[in-house]
């Protein structure tokens, strides 16, 4: 059976379960690399000699930013393990309905700990006001540029 044949692709279902598949990979593999680093960075911070000197306060939302980190970390990568157990079992279209999900709620849980980091070293460096002000900011422009330009843009395309 033959894909949507009014998208002016020439390709059948599977052509495009294969495209698709690639297609995720090369965004996963863009947002894998910044988590990654970005959670090495945020492993590495109890290391430093001031992490001592942060209060209740800034030692919890560090935490929260260590397993939002992990757990992006986790579903970026999730993909690749899902296509391992599902390798050469014919369950291509289920592969990349559930790889397109994980990688979405990673996209997500990035989103937060890059807001949440922000906030955390607006917190430290200049204080508590500057910090809730500068996590909100990067809250509402990832939430702009991640969700709102691509909903609009998807539905302009209809």
């Amino acid at each position: 059976m033959d894909a949507d044949p009014t998208d002016g692709r020439d390709e059948t279902v599977d052509e495009r379960m294969d495209r698709n598949w690639n297609e995720l990979l090369q965004e996963l593999r863009v947002a894998q690399t910044g988590v990654q680093i970005l959670t090495g960075f945020l492993l590495t911070v109890p290391f430093q000699s001031r992490f001592t000197e942060l209060d209740d306060y800034q030692r919890t939302v560090y935490l929260v930013l260590v397993v939002l980190a992990i757990t992006a970390t986790g579903l970026i990568v999730a993909p690749v393990s899902l296509h391992r157990v599902l390798f050469r079992r014919h369950r291509k279209a289920s592969l990349v309905a559930r790889a397109d999900r994980l990688a979405q709620i990673g996209l997500a849980a990035l989103a937060l700990v890059l807001t949440g980091s922000a906030s955390l070293l607006f917190d430290i460096v200049v204080g508590r006001t500057a910090g809730i002000v500068a996590g909100s900011a990067v809250l509402v422009l990832l939430t702009a540029v991640w969700v709102v330009l691509p909903v609009r843009l998807a539905r302009s395309a209809r």
